[in-house]
């Protein structure tokens, strides 16, 4: 991918601030720098959040030195029992004797030095000077401890986060295949791809995204395979996200994306620990935001929306044939109502007499023509859909059925379409069913619509047509400088081994070539 230019002009110039210790002017930063006097210390952070009723604010004394301290600490992101346990009974109990007011040469670093590395039993643990980034630990869950006449502030690691039991994927089930899924804590999604295997060379690194919303954010890539030019340009995407909050991984999507104006997805989402570390080792990057289930994976291509992890676990043969019938569904689900317009209205001549007899007769009480019939259909199943996912899961799924074939019938019976339709528009229904990728699926659901106006406007040529627009734009799209087509544009035979037919495991020695990973060959 050397040599490629990066598409970003969409995305604004303003840089994100990374790191909020980042040093500026003097005046500003003496202005948020604590002095080691507790009590003005306190009054300071009080101003700041004291008005929030879940900052609790705890004084004390440290053992019996006489020497005050105080915690700060967020009720219910916080963990009390570690607090109390490890924090309070371990400073106010259980410190060593020898810290007394009475003992000369007792200093304010030496103390906190002996409360950092003796006293305190806890996994996480840094210091701080910048007020700005206490409130920032604190607010995330973090404990604060504030000692008189030590100006370095402890923040402890004590964040408790709710979160729910690691489940199947939802969206993406499998016959065969691992039943894992990622949570909206990020800690435990970076845990189930450091659990895949021991691997030294998977990098995680950090980012800060959400100007007023701070929110985790990391991407992940394999140091020995990915591309640094693409590890670098997702760094640099990441960078300049400019935006108040970032509550979902599809605010990142769409900030980062190429062609913010195709219908097409140009980042891949997925709930699913394999497909993320499969597309590592094919030299991609992923995306991880905290507070979501959905990781993000870049480049992608066109293929891989058509693609299931299933294909590589079961052999290759069933593995090719249930992904060319996705590829057939994909193409009933974009082009079958606009060819039953295209020849029910233009083309007539082209169907068998035998059928078109029967269709004729079919469509002789229906009033309307065939857009308007195929529209009130394919409309009339979308609300269905719609609504039968916004339906409680256990009446959900059978009122879209019961739905559908009620309206069928009933719009049967009242002549507003013709029974031929409705077997076209099950069939167009179902195919995009069969979709793996819930975002490629909108994309064709969309399209559809604008490949049936073309179709009632200008027949068979109108498809034709469309057709051809659609493909000179996928042609011209690209996702992080990789061709969305590819390998099929640009043409390498190569690598259709992996396309539309799944080839034998140990045929395809060789990476993607359009990734221009560091290393090409797979191991073994």
């Amino acid at each position: 991918m050397k040599g490629l230019k990066f598409k970003s002009r969409h995305l604004k110039k303003h840089e994100y601030q990374l790191d909020s210790t980042q040093e500026t002017d003097p005046p500003q930063e003496s202005a948020t720098h604590f002095i080691g006097e507790l009590s003005l210390d306190l009054e300071r952070v009080k101003l700041e959040i004291g008005h929030n009723s879940d900052v609790h604010f705890r004084e004390f004394y440290i053992g019996n030195t006489g020497i005050r301290a105080a915690i700060i600490f967020i009720d219910g992101l916080s963990d009390k029992e570690l607090i109390e346990k490890y924090i309070l009974k371990t400073l106010m109990e259980d410190f060593p004797t020898r810290y007394n007011r009475e003992q000369a040469g007792v200093k304010g670093s030496d103390l906190k030095d002996f409360i950092k590395n003796e006293a305190l039993s806890i996994s996480e643990l840094i210091e701080i000077q910048d007020l700005n980034v206490l409130v920032s630990k604190v607010l995330t869950g973090s404990t604060a401890l504030l000692v008189d006449q030590v100006s370095e502030v402890l923040i402890l690691g004590t964040t408790k986060g709710k979160s729910r039991s690691i489940e199947e994927p939802v969206s993406e089930a499998l016959v065969r295949g691992p039943r894992v899924g990622f949570t909206e804590t990020l800690s435990d999604n970076t845990a189930l791809l450091r659990q895949h295997g021991d691997n030294r060379n998977l990098s995680i690194i950090h980012f800060q995204v959400g100007e007023r919303a701070k929110k985790d954010l990391v991407i992940v890539y394999i140091s020995e395979i990915a591309d640094s030019d693409l590890v670098d340009e997702v760094k640099e995407r990441i960078k300049k996200i400019n935006i108040d909050d970032v509550p979902e991984s599809g605010y990142v999507e769409q900030l980062i994306e190429d062609n913010y104006l195709s219908p097409f997805p140009q980042v891949q989402n997925t709930e699913r620990p394999d497909r993320v570390i499969s597309g590592l080792m094919e030299g991609r990057v992923a995306i991880l935001l905290d507070g979501t289930p959905f990781a993000l994976i870049v480049p992608v291509t066109f293929s891989m929306m058509l693609q299931s992890p299933e294909d590589y676990y079961e052999r290759w043969i069933p593995g090719t044939f249930i992904r060319l019938l996705r590829y057939l569904a994909a193409t009933l689900a974009l082009f079958t109502p606009a060819l039953y317009i295209a020849f029910i209205s233009f083309h007539p001549g082209l169907i068998p007499t035998k059928l078109a007899i029967s269709i004729i007769g079919a469509r002789s009480n229906v009033p309307f023509p065939a857009l308007i019939e195929a529209l009130f259909m394919e409309i009339s199943i979308e609300i269905l859909r719609e609504a039968g996912l916004r339906l409680p899961k256990p009446i959900g799924p059978a009122m879209g059925i019961v739905g559908g074939l009620i309206i069928g019938e009933a719009a049967v019976q009242a002549g507003i379409v013709s029974p031929i339709l409705v077997i076209v528009v099950a069939l167009t229904a179902i195919s995009s069913f069969s979709i793996p990728q819930y975002s490629a699926g909108i994309s064709l659901r969309i399209l559809r619509f604008v490949a049936m106006l073309c179709a009632a406007i200008f027949g068979l040529y109108g498809v034709i047509l469309f057709f051809l627009f659609m493909t000179i734009h996928l042609v011209k799209l690209k996702s992080f400088g990789v061709p969305y087509m590819s390998p099929a544009f640009p043409y390498r035979l190569s690598e259709w081994k992996d396309l539309m037919v799944r080839m034998p495991l140990m045929m395809m020695k060789r990476r993607p070539r359009m990734m221009d990973t560091k290393d090409p060959i797979r191991k073994g």
